[in-house]
């Protein structure tokens, strides 16, 4: 497959560097002149991608914040998921999907299959019921140049409460990325090295991630935790491979930058927000 999500994934990072604007709606922290409710957030999502069209290659919405809101959210959700993907950028969609059997197949579907509610580029998966729960999205994806990004070790707090237990004196974290290695080599489908299966591995924790890359050497890793939860540029791209396979991840730290709640209008904003993202991604290019 020329066109396999993995291909794509490189050519954006080696256009546009290695940041991933994640589209968290927090209400409280929209500026009030977008408006209230789900409007106010649409406008402020469509105002944003205005903003990082031609600088930023990948975003990644969080079904749950616009679930919320019933099937008016999701369907505003499915709009900006259309804008996006119309202006050119990878649509990662954060739903940590994990279930058996017919229940996988329509997750599966739902997101990858080629009648799909919600036009995406891949989804992340929560593994913890095993690969059989992984397997309709491994399929479905190979088959459509989509992508999957499973959680192996995320940036949360409790995530060692199991991530780190050790089983046979390996972490668990560790036993789940060999359990990926081979459907990693079986997902190298493009013309580059690079696979469509993906994993979440947090800037919070550089020296797993070095780990992990020795075990999943082909794996991108999308990479939560830079910004709002205190990793440095540095720590988040310590598995990046000659600036390549590392997707960082940042929401609250570049929808809602500081002083931009207060703004008077949408060019003050604008300003606020451009000079924000124009740190954030110098930042980066600092760290690789």
């Amino acid at each position: 497959m020329t066109n396999s999500f993995g291909d794509r994934l490189t050519n954006s990072i080696r256009k546009f560097g290695p940041l991933c604007v994640g589209f968290d709606p927090h209400p409280d922290r929209i500026p009030e002149f977008f408006g209230d409710g789900l409007t106010g957030i649409g406008k402020f999502f469509f105002a944003v991608l205005e903003q990082i069209q031609g600088k930023v290659g990948v975003v990644k919405p969080q079904i749950a914040l616009f679930e919320r809101y019933g099937p008016s959210g999701l369907s505003l959700l499915a709009e900006i998921c259309a804008e996006a993907k119309t202006a050119g950028q990878l649509v990662l969609l954060d739903a940590k999907r994990g279930d058996i059997g017919s229940t996988a197949m329509g997750y599966a579907q739902a997101y990858l299959g080629p009648d799909a509610w919600l036009d995406v580029d891949a989804i992340t998966l929560n593994p913890y019921m095993g690969t059989e729960t992984l397997q309709p999205f491994f399929d479905l994806a190979s088959d459509r140049g989509k992508g999957v990004i499973v959680l192996t070790r995320t940036s949360n707090p409790g995530a060692a409460d199991f991530q780190e237990q050790s089983v046979a004196g390996t972490p668990l974290y560790e036993i789940v990325a060999q359990q990926l290695a081979p459907f990693a080599r079986d997902m190298i489908l493009g013309s580059g090295s690079w696979s469509s299966l993906m994993v979440v591995v947090g800037a919070t924790a550089p020296l797993e991630a070095k780990r992990l890359r020795a075990i999943l050497p082909n794996c991108p890793f999308l990479v939560p935790g830079y910004g709002a939860q205190g990793a440095s540029a540095t720590e988040a791209l310590a598995a990046s491979v000659n600036g390549e396979g590392v997707v960082v991840n940042a929401s609250r730290a570049v929808l809602y930058p500081e002083g931009a709640r207060k703004a008077a209008d949408l060019q003050a904003w604008k300003d606020i927000f451009d000079q924000n993202m124009q740190n954030t991604i110098g930042d980066l290019a600092k760290g690789l």
